[in-house]
């Protein structure tokens, strides 16, 4: 049997065990035609790249499915007439990979950061906030002041 991957937008209103349900109907039509459901990934609540439906998220999930075509095209039939699912594709692929997919890999890369160095001189050396006093108009002026005070005094 020919080998699929489908990937799900839900709606981000509904719940994770919503979104779950939706895939265990998927997975029990094609198991009822004679497919399976060879891997199922759920890669969590992210943000959409523009708004589908006024929606900003939404809830993806991987399915690795081995089906027959016309089992693929009821349910994507099936899937199109839910009003919970925003968008879904269907692909044809050679074979179903076991590892995990791309976007569940990068995310446990993202909190494996560790320390980057020093963060570099900014504007200011020391980065904090300067008022008018400390522009270099100011500054000369006062260092002018304290030279004039310390001739008058050598005076005396």
């Amino acid at each position: 049997m020919p080998l699929y991957e489908c990937v799900l937008i839900a709606r981000s209103e509904i719940t994770q065990q919503q979104v779950d349900v939706i895939a265990d109907d998927v997975t029990a039509r094609l198991e009822g035609e004679g497919g399976a459901v060879k891997k199922r990934e759920y890669w969590g609540l992210r943000n959409l790249a523009y708004r589908i439906k006024k929606n900003r998220k939404g809830h993806y999930v991987l399915l690795g499915l081995e089906a027959e075509s016309t089992s693929i095209n009821e349910m994507e039939r099936l899937l199109g007439l839910n009003e919970d699912i925003l968008r879904f594709m269907t692909l044809r692929v050679d074979e179903i990979e076991e590892a995990p997919s791309a976007p569940l890999s990068r995310k446990g890369d993202d909190r494996d950061r560790g320390f980057r160095g020093p963060k570099p001189a900014g504007r200011f050396d020391s980065g904090r906030r300067r008022g008018p006093e400390d522009r270099e108009e100011f500054r000369a002026r006062d260092e002018f002041r304290t030279d004039r005070d310390d001739d008058l005094v050598e005076e005396d």
